[in-house]
């Protein structure tokens, strides 16, 4: 079975308007005249696709009368900006379906500075080459409902690179995307048995928790990681929804504290009090306490004599296509 929420099809909507409803059959007359398919249905509403539904955002802009319109996709109600919005994210598409992603990895160090595992972060490839802002695509992607697609893309490519990694390998995924884990991770653990990687290598980290609103399925998803012999840790910590709370309600196998309270810790009480904080409660649940957004030796001196346990950050290596298998310590 495939999960729905990973394909990208083509999107269809309804047209309707909460007064004025005679203005539904000027639309779609004006539909047919230039050879778009419109039907109005039996509640009143005009069915469209989305070429059409370009024609009728730019027929709409000439009328102020028809600015109170309102475009349905996927069951929500979009307003006129809403929906030039959603058409002006249809790039992220052919992101999705010609799979144009290239995964980085950064390095994560042990406190013996020995490289202990990598985190894959995917980046974007435009049509002319460019890089594109992995923000602006997970936006865009957002806009068009498109993050179940997305996430499964880029999880199953950073399976796929992992065999270029020695050590463990850390891959985002969003909790938010995945609406059965049975189901919607199956491609996920399938693909790692096909590559005959270890699944205790792989650790997958919680992201953008501050959107998760149901605890319970986040721990549904987490159990079954961990019933396929993965690990998970919790990013972010300190930040947003990433709280104590959160904490202890997942134990998570490992803890990566925000950068926020990284950079600059070696001379901030603040944030030394709250790196403290969480390394207890990471050392009191289990959790393997990780410090990432390293940029300065005196912050990784200062996190290591505190008992952190790894490390991450651009003072080590910064994102790169091609693995970092050794360190040169003399430079850094």
């Amino acid at each position: 079975m495939s999960c729905k929420n990973c394909i990208v099809k083509q999107a269809a909507f309804l047209v309707r308007f909460k007064e004025k409803e005679y203005l539904i059959i000027m639309i779609a007359k004006h539909l047919q005249r230039m050879g778009f398919p419109a039907i109005i249905n039996e509640d009143g509403h005009l069915s469209i696709d989305e070429t059409a539904m370009h024609e009728v955002v730019s027929f709409c802009e000439d009328f102020t009368e028809l600015s109170n319109i309102q475009f349905a996709y996927n069951q929500d109600w979009l307003s006129l900006t809403e929906a030039k919005n959603f058409l002006a994210a249809s790039w992220v598409e052919q992101i999705i379906l010609e799979k144009r992603i290239i995964c980085y990895s950064q390095p994560i160090i042990t406190r013996d500075e020995k490289i202990y595992g990598h985190e894959v972060l995917a980046r974007f490839v435009a049509e002319d080459g460019r890089l594109l802002s992995p923000g602006d695509v997970f936006s865009a992607a957002k806009i068009r409902g498109r993050l179940y697609a997305l996430d499964r893309t880029c999880r199953l490519a950073a399976v796929q690179y992992a065999k270029k990694l020695p050590g463990k390998v850390f891959i985002n995924f969003l909790p938010t995307s995945i609406y059965s884990p049975e189901y919607c991770l199956r491609s996920t653990t399938a693909l790692a048995n096909q590559l005959k990687i270890e699944p205790g290598r792989f650790i997958f980290e919680v992201v953008e928790t501050e959107a998760v609103k149901d605890t319970e399925h986040l721990k549904d998803i987490l159990n079954y990681y961990q019933e396929k012999g993965f690990r998970y840790a919790l990013d972010d910590v300190g930040e947003g929804f990433s709280t104590v709370e959160l904490l202890s309600d997942i134990t998570p196998h490992y803890m990566k504290l925000d950068r926020q309270f990284v950079e600059g810790v070696a001379k901030d009480s603040d944030k030394q009090q709250v790196a403290h904080f969480y390394f207890d409660k990471a050392r009191s649940i289990g959790s393997v306490p990780l410090a990432e957004g390293i940029e300065k030796r005196e912050d990784y001196l200062f996190l290591k004599d505190m008992g952190y346990e790894l490390f991450q950050g651009f003072y080590f290596s910064r994102p790169q296509p091609d693995p970092v298998t050794e360190l040169d310590w003399s430079v850094l």
